[in-house]
C-alpha cells in the first residue's frame, strides 16, 4: 500500500518511514521542508498528488513552552494543519492515523487515562494538540484514528534519554523532578503498530498507546544510568523548584479500554532498545 508520512523527517517520522518500509510498503515521507502542514493548499495538492492508500500524521509543533510563547503558531500546526491533513486524506479515501499526547489531559486522575475519560488541558501545547484532534474528527469522520502516546523518546531526534546522558558527560549530579509520572514509549516501538493500524487494524476514533509500566522522570533517569552504565548522581526534586513556562500534567499514564487495543512492550524494553540503536547509530 502507499503510505504517506508527514513530519517524516522528525524523530517519530523517521521510525515510522522505517517501519513503513520494512512492512514493504510504498512510501511517500514529506518533511517539514517538503510539506507545511499549515497550509491547506499545500497539503491538499500533496495528498492529491501521492493518492495515498493510508496517511500518518506526524508532524507537530512539538516544543512545549515554545507553544506557550507562540500559540498562534502552534496552533497553525498541532489544530489547524491536523485538520487540513486529515480533510486532504478523506478527499482520496485515505485512512489517516494521528499522532497526539498524554497532555490533553489535566493530569489530575491520579491512575491511567483510558480513551472516555475527560479532556483538559493545562498548557498551550495540550489545548492546541486537543484542537487537532477535534479538526481530524470533523474533517474525516469515520475514516481516522487519533493514537495518543507519552513522553516519546528515540533515536532520530532530541530526547530525554540523549539529554540525560549529555548532561551526565558534563555534570557530576543530576537534579530531576519526581512528581511528574507518565509512560516512556520508545518511537521503535511505536511506529510500527501505527504503520500497521493504518494499513489494517483502522480502529475508529481514539486509540491509547504508550509503552506498559510508568516512572517518574526521576525514576527514568535513574534507570537511564544504570542501564547505560554511567556513574553519576541523580537527585529527586519537585516541580516547584524548576518553573517552566508550561505546566506540565502531574499524572498522565495513559491506557486502553479498547476491545483488541494493541499493547507495547514495557519501557524498561523500549530504554534498552534505544541504547542499542544509539550504540548502532
Amino acid at each position: 500500500m502507499r503510505v504517506l508520512v508527514t513530519g517524516a523527517g522528525g524523530m517519530l517520522g523517521r521510525d515510522v518511514c522505517a517501519a513503513a518500509l520494512a512492512a514493504g510498503h510504498d512510501l511517500v515521507a514529506l518533511t517539514h521542508a517538503d510539506l507545511d502542514i499549515g497550509s491547506r493548499e499545500a497539503v491538499t495538492a500533496a495528498v492529491a498528488r501521492e493518492r495515498p492508500g493510508a496517511v500518518i500524521n506526524c508532524a507537530a509543533w512539538t516544543d512545549v513552552d515554545g507553544a506557550q510563547a507562540d500559540p498562534d503558531a502552534a496552533a497553525a500546526v498541532n489544530g489547524e494543519g491536523a485538520g487540513f491533513v486529515a480533510a486532504a486524506a478523506a478527499a482520496v479515501g485515505a485512512w489517516l492515523v494521528h499522532v497526539s499526547t498524554d497532555y490533553v489531559f489535566d493530569g489530575e486522575k491520579g491512575v491511567p487515562y483510558v480513551e472516555s475519560d475527560q479532556t483538559g488541558p493545562r498548557s498551550v501545547y495540550g489545548a492546541t494538540k486537543l484542537a487537532g484532534e477535534r479538526a481530524v474528527a470533523a474533517a474525516a469522520p469515520g475514516a481516522h484514528t487519533i493514537v495518543r502516546s507519552s513522553w516519546l523518546f528515540g533515536t532520530g531526534g532530541r530526547c530525554f534519554p540523549a539529554t540525560m546522558l549529555r548532561l551526565a558527560a558534563e555534570r557530576d549530579v543530576l537534579t530531576v523532578v519526581d512528581d511528574q509520572v507518565g509512560c516512556p514509549t520508545f518511537t521503535g516501538h511505536l511506529a510500527p503498530v501505527l504503520v500497521e493500524l493504518a494499513v489494517a487494524a483502522r480502529p475508529p476514533g481514539v486509540l491509547h498507546l504508550a509503552a506498559a509500566g510508568e516512572c517518574s522522570w526521576y525514576e527514568f533517569a535513574v534507570e537511564i544510568m544504570r542501564a547505560a552504565g554511567v556513574d553519576v548522581g541523580v537527585r529527586p526534586c519537585k516541580t516547584a523548584e524548576f518553573p517552566r513556562p508550561a505546566q506540565r500534567p502531574a499524572y498522565s499514564v495513559l491506557r486502553s479500554a479498547r476491545p483488541l487495543a494493541p499493547a507495547l512492550p514495557d519501557w524498561h524494553d523500549g530504554l534498552g532498545a534505544y541504547l542499542a540503536a544509539r550504540v548502532a547509530v
